[in-house]
């Protein structure tokens, strides 16, 4: 089973906006070390959290959805509620502050 799914700017609307619950997303590059480090951290995550979504987009390949969405610096978490942002981290982040976002919003 994927635990975390892929978005692209077509997917985004249906993925993430019209979800029936907490979406958080993951906005990465390849050449982003803190990505790197934080990608096995989002899938532990999805298996600890299953009734929340867990989406990644690349932003290489779909740079007009980042810039969309507001994200300036790589890696951006940003959690969707409602299709709506209602919270959003920057930079590298250690699993328990992560936990500590979801648990806030669950």
């Amino acid at each position: 089973m994927v635990a975390v799914t892929d978005v692209t700017d077509k997917t985004f609307v249906d993925e993430v906006l019209m979800a029936d619950r907490l979406v958080v997303v993951d906005y990465w590059a390849d050449w982003c070390s803190p990505c790197k480090q934080i990608a096995p951290i989002i899938d532990e995550l999805s298996r600890e959290y299953p009734n929340v979504k867990f989406v990644k987009v690349d932003t290489n390949a779909n740079p007009g959805l980042a810039a969309e969405q507001g994200v300036l610096s790589l890696p951006t978490l940003q959690f969707f509620q409602g299709g709506r942002v209602t919270k959003s981290l920057s930079g590298g982040k250690t699993k328990n502050a992560l936990k500590k976002a979801i648990d806030e919003l669950v």
